[in-house]
């Protein structure tokens, strides 16, 4: 749908749930050209850049819109980081107005003009801060009408900083018009005007923000999630009829781990389509989650730089168990160490050729050290293709562990961990070994926390050494009672390596 056509409709585009908020498409019309006409009034002009520092809530998509018309770059800012992570991203993508929620006060209260100096426009929804000016107050008085100099802007969005710092990925505006990642991936899925989609995740995150705003421009209504929960899920499928929902395989693993009367009462039938991305899925959680819900799970592989993608439909991955799938945009290929492509079957630095352009914000080596001189880009990921075309992923390359000389790829005991019925997370990483150089080991978070001890982890190890090569195999079982996993799904391993490499 024409987004000039939402100012007459009152068709639902936003639900945020708990509360049962609701925008439809004539007030997010409205809203976004009263917050385009605020920031031109505040002399914030084509390619300058907005932050936005909110939870799920029904303003997030206002202000998206509103820069998104404005040609403005737009930072969602991760509402889990404290006032300096903070405004370390507003200060480093040189934000010139910051829009946030009066529940984000603590951390807002941190961007002060000494501490972020470009800001020069800050708007708080639901109440004022000092220094802060009110978001409703702003908008009262502006026009209801598109702005007269409108042009499309993009998403600025910094990585998860799962390997290091977040990074501001950033890519040249267009006169005409930024082509939607997304779409390719609405339509392979069958989505169109007046379908339901579920956003379970942070609309901070990549995928949340890119496909709700999608579902926008083809007429559907968007159900947010404020936070997920698995059963909650369950019940606002039901509720709202969804047709299509986007998940983490996190996500899948908790709602499978929900006993059998409890999955059973929803009636999830009205689902269409389903799809899965922002990690690697164990081949028993797919299976498992197919057999429940059908053939309608899909999946996805790409990144926040958006450089490419693979996609892969449930019958498809039935056949290819454990890939990614077969290229939607650029074409993948694996390096090897010396610069060379790889053949089919062995695993190398996977990149996309014909890929679109990106770079590091502020950081140009790293920039370079994205791309080869045939100007094919990489995210980091190891894999491999196979005679098909199909993409299989291994791992990070910043995760590989080297033993006796031998690279061993811990998603493959990672992954068999999870899919115990003991288990509710694991991550597997390298630790310093003497002789070795590194050894396997393995942190578990335990379904139930009691049974935490020497018996679960004994089992845990039999169990790997009986499903995998015993190279492979955690030599120790540490337990933990929770896993820093990010609510996009990643696995934030760094932090638990980095205690044992301290």
């Amino acid at each position: 749908m024409d987004p000039r056509s939402w100012a007459h409709t009152d068709r639902i585009a936003v639900v945020v749930e708990p509360g049962e908020v609701t925008l439809t498409y004539r007030d997010l019309d409205e809203r976004a050209n009263r917050l385009a006409h605020v920031f031109r009034a505040n002399g914030i002009r084509r390619g300058d850049v907005v932050a936005i520092l909110m939870e799920n809530v029904e303003h997030f998509h206002v202000v998206a819109w509103a820069a998104r018309r404005s040609g403005l770059y737009f930072v969602a800012v991760n509402t889990n980081l404290t006032g300096p992570e903070a405004a370390f991203i507003v200060r480093d993508c040189q934000s010139v107005a910051v829009v946030a929620t009066s529940s984000m006060c603590e951390v807002a209260r941190y961007l002060t003009e000494e501490v972020v100096p470009k800001v020069r426009l800050r708007l708080m929804a639901g109440g004022v801060e000092p220094g802060w000016a009110s978001y409703e107050g702003a908008m009262m008085n502006a026009a209801a009408e598109p702005i007269t100099d409108e042009s499309p802007g993009d998403l600025l969005q910094y990585s998860s900083g799962t390997t290091g710092r977040p990074k501001g990925i950033k890519r040249e505006l267009e006169e005409q018009g930024t082509p939607d990642p997304t779409m390719p991936f609405l339509q392979a899925i069958g989505f169109n005007e007046g379908g339901v989609y579920l956003s379970p995740a942070p609309l901070y995150h990549t995928a949340p923000i890119y496909w709700t705003m999608a579902v926008h421009r083809l007429g559907g209504t968007t159900v947010v999630m404020n936070k997920f929960d698995p059963e909650d899920a369950l019940a606002l499928i039901e509720k709202y009829r969804v047709t299509h929902a986007q998940f983490v395989p996190a996500m899948f693993v908790k709602m499978l781990k929900l006993d059998e009367p409890t999955r059973s009462k929803y009636d999830v039938s009205s689902l269409v389509a389903v799809v899965h991305a922002a990690a690697p899925c164990p081949v028993p959680i797919k299976r498992a989650m197919i057999a429940w819900w059908g053939r309608i799970v899909s999946e996805y592989y790409s990144s926040s730089e958006g450089a490419g993608a693979t996609f892969i439909t449930a019958p498809d991955w039935l056949e290819h168990p454990g890939s990614v799938g077969r290229a939607m945009m650029g074409s993948p290929v694996v390096i090897g160490p010396e610069g060379e492509e790889l053949p089919t079957g062995e695993v190398g630095d996977i990149y996309f050729a014909e890929s679109r352009k990106f770079g590091y914000l502020g950081d140009p080596d790293k920039t370079a050290a994205a791309h080869d001189a045939e100007g094919r880009s990489t995210v980091g990921d190891v894999g491999f293709l196979d005679e098909e075309g199909y993409l299989y992923l291994t791992d990070r390359r910043n995760f590989v562990i080297i033993a006796n000389g031998v690279n061993i790829y811990p998603q493959e005991s990672e992954n068999l961990l999870i899919a115990h019925p003991k288990v509710a997370d694991a991550a597997v990483f390298g630790i310093p070994d003497v002789d070795r150089g590194e050894q396997v080991h393995a942190v578990v978070q335990p379904l139930h926390p009691a049974e935490a001890g020497d018996t679960l982890a004994e089992e845990l190890l039999s169990y790997c050494r009986e499903n995998l090569a015993a190279y492979k195999c955690p030599r120790a079982i540490d337990f933990d009672m929770q896993l820093p996993r990010l609510d996009s799904g990643k696995l934030y391993k760094k932090k638990l390596r980095d205690k044992y490499w301290a």
